[in-house]
Formats: structure tokens, sequence, C-alpha cells
């Protein structure tokens, strides 16, 4: 899970749809975590419903290294796992 691009997505969400300005996100000493209590915590928030969501996707196939669509599909599996990861989202195993 990519931290960095989640909390890219939590700031521009709470910039565009709750109208925080730049001194709701500046951090505290510890360059991690957020200087303002109730920053913090939608921070915490936000990072929860990301753990809880989880994408399921068809499991690979085992083929043999020269099926073309087996192995087609197993590359664009991980693809879209990687992809997925990506945003910040959980993919079931």
């Amino acid at each position: 899970m990519d931290t960095n691009k989640m909390r890219e997505q939590f700031e521009s969400f709470a910039r565009d749809v709750l109208d925080w300005s730049d001194d709701e996100f500046r951090l505290a000493s510890d360059g991690k975590s957020y200087y303002w209590g109730a920053t913090g915590e939608a921070w915490v928030f936000w990072q929860a419903s990301r753990a809880a969501v989880v994408v399921e996707l068809p499991p690979a196939i085992e083929s043999p290294p020269y099926a073309c669509f087996q192995s087609g599909w197993n590359d664009m599996r991980g693809e879209a796992v990687d992809a997925i990861e990506a945003q910040g989202l959980k993919v079931a195993s």
C-alpha cells in the first residue's frame, strides 16, 4: 500500500470537497503526523476506510509457459494488482 499516494488523495479530497486550506496539512515536528488534531484524526479515518476495501480478482491460471492466453491473463492480472495497490487498496490473495 502506497502511503504517499493515499496521503495525496486524502489531501486532495479535503481541499476540493471540504475546502481545507494548506495550513490544515501542516506536519508536526516528527514530519509524519499532522500538526492539527482534527486533520490527524481525519487522516486516521481515511486510512482505515481504505484498509477496509479489499478487491477480489479472478485467480491466476496454472498453465505451461507456452500457453499464450493463460500467461497473458496472468500478466494482465499482475498489472491490475499493481495498479490497485498503487491506489492504496488491497487485493485478496
